[in-house]
């Protein structure tokens, strides 16, 4: 994720007052701003005031940061430094359950941050496929799902190709390449 030269881009088209790069790196990582938040056990308005913090601080340090690449680190990294800021200046504290986000380092964190990065490299691989795609798996997945005949009506399709549509976009969605990197390898025989 780190040589994602999408996020390179990305920076550096923000960096030029693009707006639309602008509105895609929030989109992209308010969900990582957002699960840092809770981790520290911020909710409501105390997450949301560190999440200004943390846009505003890139909107001021985005010409310095040296490799755009490691953009996602940098926001995780300022979002706990925000939150501790928020826990030291007497903001809420939220106690929560001890296993639900664990204070060790370790094991358990380095899993909080792969799923976070695999939450990340979806989003990144859904934004690559087509249009038509994102549409109709979107509303395969909606809460609830759409029903097979709205989708047909919005789609111009028919009920009968959804299936087999779906199929082939999910195929294309396994085989971006932001996904490809996270499949586990087939073990290798040790004879």
């Amino acid at each position: 994720m780190r040589d994602d030269p999408t996020v390179v881009a990305l920076v550096e088209r923000a960096r030029d007052g693009d707006r639309r790069a602008w509105d895609e790196i929030v989109a992209r990582y308010a969900t990582l701003v957002w699960s840092v938040c809770r981790r520290y056990g911020l909710t409501g308005s105390d997450a949301e005031d560190v999440g200004a913090s943390v846009w505003l601080r890139l909107v001021e340090r985005l010409g310095s940061i040296r490799e755009p690449a490691a953009l996602p680190g940098w926001i995780a990294t300022t979002t706990r430094r925000e939150c501790l800021q928020a826990l030291r200046t007497g903001r809420r504290q939220i106690p929560v359950e001890d296993d639900e986000f664990p204070d060790e380092e370790g094991a358990a964190s380095d899993e909080w941050l792969l799923e976070q990065e695999r939450h990340i490299a979806l989003r990144l691989a859904f934004a690559g496929i087509s249009e038509r795609c994102r549409r109709l798996l979107s509303m395969l997945f909606a809460d609830p799902p759409a029903p097979y005949v709205e989708i047909a009506d919005t789609l111009g399709m028919t009920v009968g190709g959804i299936g087999p549509t779906r199929m082939r976009c999910l195929e294309r969605l396994r085989d971006r390449p932001e996904l490809v990197a996270l499949r586990p390898t087939a073990p290798t025989s040790g004879r």
